[in-house]
């Protein structure tokens, strides 16, 4: 995904890539309304006074990734950026027209990584339901394969060198107004029906 970012306007909260109730019934407008409108909005705001004024003021999404991982002074800063960065990530990891086939190619590498799209998909579930607490669970390419693996918090795969291709959020806030605490239902009514194969595919190139 390319920088969210360019000169030294303060970072915004980019738009949703599909109007706020186009993932019923999976994913509810009155969800997206707190999610993206509330939560995402308030990681933006908070990383905007944050950096304000400092050395990473002018630097994109990544570059502040980059700059404050690992660092416990800069824990706030790495935490908001990360945050936007993921979220952007997951809003275009879904899709009203997702689920199915994944292109060609796409399926190919699939494939030769999992054996099956049902076993990458299992791969996802699992990880998606077993991150302890918030997290995310991520599809990753590493080299020439690819490969699923979980985060927690605002944690990410950039810092560990892979290369993000699609992710599902599993902090409580994405799905507990719909599904309460029954995170598995969400994450494989994610996978089943919104999940963006296409995005993957051109996030792999």
């Amino acid at each position: 995904m390319s920088d969210q970012k360019t000169g030294s306007a303060p970072h915004i909260l980019p738009p949703l890539p599909y109007a706020d109730n186009a993932l019923d019934p999976v994913i509810s407008a009155n969800t997206l309304s707190f999610h993206y409108g509330k939560h995402h909005k308030t990681y933006v705001d908070n990383l905007n006074k944050l950096v304000g004024g400092t050395e990473l003021a002018d630097l994109s999404l990544e570059k502040i990734i980059a700059a404050t991982a690992g660092q416990a002074d800069k824990a706030g800063v790495f935490n908001n950026a990360a945050q936007i960065w993921n979220h952007t990530f997951y809003w275009n990891s879904l899709s009203p027209k997702g689920g199915g086939e994944p292109p060609a190619a796409l399926k190919k590498k699939i494939e030769a990584s999992f054996d099956t799209v049902e076993a990458c998909k299992k791969e996802l579930a699992a990880a998606a339901t077993t991150q302890f607490g918030s997290g995310w669970a991520w599809l990753v390419q590493d080299g020439d394969g690819l490969k699923v693996v979980k985060t927690s918090n605002a944690d990410l795969p950039l810092t560990k060198g892979l290369k993000p291709l699609l992710t599902i959020d599993v902090w409580e806030h994405a799905y507990y107004l719909d599904y309460q605490n029954r995170r598995a239902d969400y994450v494989n009514a994610v996978l089943d029906k919104l999940i963006n194969w296409g995005f993957a595919a051109d996030n792999h190139g």
